[in-house]
């Protein structure tokens, strides 16, 4: 697997957390900082391609 793969694939895992977290009610920030290191993967691995 490319590392735009891996990646696009621990944006998706990390993406799945967000909406864990969203609802479990968990601290807005939590889901906040989880969000962007999601977005950040998803961008990095979809520049990569």
């Amino acid at each position: 697997m490319s590392k735009a793969t891996i990646l696009i694939v621990v944006g998706l895992f990390l993406g799945g957390g967000v909406y864990s977290f969203w609802k479990q009610k968990l601290p807005k920030g939590v889901v906040f900082l989880l969000a962007i290191s999601s977005a950040f993967c998803l961008a990095a691995g979809v520049m990569r391609l």
